[in-house]
């Protein structure tokens, strides 16, 4: 039996899950997320078998964070931090550095620390839980699992942009895809559903959102490029746009790069266009005939099918469509606004199936010619995973 605990470390927050692996299966024994990390009102919490216990204490930062986690963990699943047989990261952007997960020593959080400008927030709050675990658990080998790994299958032509070739030998500039370990762990829970690997198209729909092109269980094409900012459509990302366009608002607006780059990360997206960037509320406004709400659905039903249609080119076909994260397990409108556009493809949507949220479903008939599911993600276990594979 090993004890693996998972952590997902945001600027002011820190997400965890306890995994019990016996050597073939694991089980969630723990999970939980400590937010508002310096700053008032902070809180932790977990959750055992579906009971929640929530504290509210002082956390400056991450280190008094994972300190506050350590305790709720020792109250419930574990008696001693001994138990914890190692530690797994999610590491989010692994530049071209990082091809597969990795080992941490003070060599790779050293190269990590040197990819911070590409995910300024993330790979500094990473490092943080880094060092807060090395402090508190000296001695536990730690793994640090990049949401860029999955896309790193990608070919020359799907991941350069046509800009002059000194700007990506020196700078790096490239497509590296994110939301890997979400498409990962779909791509081949489809691929038992299918019977084969196959050709798949995995819709990670969620406040951000991703789509990404998988033959034969590797990425060769995926929306979100250098940053998390191009794409489909989000909740508040603009997705792709015309590339001028921030150069414009800082001229026409007299604002610098930074403010243009948070109007369209931050102002964009569902919110810019409707006021709403919580698809559940866009659902309800859509329902009630609310214009800029209609608006928004048709517009993100538009980017997510541009982006489906060009896979199913890039793949030679396809095999099944995934749905999965908040909105691709839970926007039952979204799906069936999106699926009824696919009919062409011999698709037919299965209403009742359709309506189930949150679960693993097939909502394509039996004689549909391409199979859509339905998949709940589980990146913390694709990390926990990826930390046994390579702390022992």
């Amino acid at each position: 039996m090993k004890k693996i605990l998972v952590i997902n470390s945001g600027s002011s927050s820190l997400k965890y899950q306890l995994f019990n692996f016996d050597g073939q299966n694991y089980e969630v024994m723990a999970k939980g997320l400590a937010e508002r990390i310096g700053l008032e009102g902070s809180n932790v919490n977990i959750k055992i078998d579906g009971n929640k216990q929530t504290r509210n204490v002082p956390m400056p930062s991450h280190m008094e964070a994972f300190q506050e986690v350590i305790n709720l963990l020792l109250s419930g699943p574990l008696k001693s931090m001994d138990e914890i047989a190692a530690v797994g990261h999610r590491g989010l952007h692994g530049g071209e550095i990082f091809k597969d997960s990795v080992k941490l020593n003070e060599e790779v959080i050293a190269q990590m620390a040197s990819l911070s400008d590409l995910a300024p927030l993330h790979i500094p709050a990473c490092i943080a839980g880094i060092r807060a675990v090395q402090k508190l658990l000296p001695n536990v080998p730690q793994v640090a699992v990049f949401d860029t790994t999955f896309h790193q299958t990608m070919k020359p032509e799907a991941y350069m942009y046509a800009i002059n070739s000194a700007l990506y030998e020196k700078y790096k500039i490239r497509r590296y895809g994110f939301h890997g370990t979400s498409h990962a762990y779909v791509a081949e829970e489809a691929a038992k559903l299918l019977g084969k690997k196959g050709k798949i198209i995995t819709c990670h729909l969620g406040n951000g959102a991703s789509i990404s092109a998988v033959d034969n269980g590797k990425c060769v094409d995926t929306s979100m490029g250098f940053t998390p900012l191009a794409g489909v459509i989000m909740g508040t990302r603009s997705g792709d746009v015309d590339p001028y366009i921030p150069v414009y608002l800082q001229k026409v607006l007299n604002i610098s790069g930074e403010e243009a780059n948070a109007i369209l990360n931050k102002q964009s997206g569902m919110f810019g266009i409707c006021g709403y960037s919580d698809n559940r509320d866009v659902e309800v406004k859509f329902e009630q005939g609310d214009e800029k709400a209609v608006l928004a659905m048709n517009m993100y039903v538009h980017s997510i099918l541009h982006y489906i249609g060009s896979y199913i080119a890039v793949l030679g076909g396809v095999d099944a469509i995934v749905f999965t994260a908040g909105v691709g397990e839970n926007g039952a409108i979204l799906r069936k606004m999106v699926v009824d556009r696919l009919a062409y493809l011999g698709i037919k949507l299965d209403v009742e199936n359709n309506k189930k949220r949150g679960e693993k479903v097939e909502i394509s008939t039996p004689d549909s010619r391409v199979h859509v599911y339905v998949i709940p993600t589980n990146e913390e276990l694709m990390i926990a995973k990826d930390t046994v594979r390579l702390a022992f």
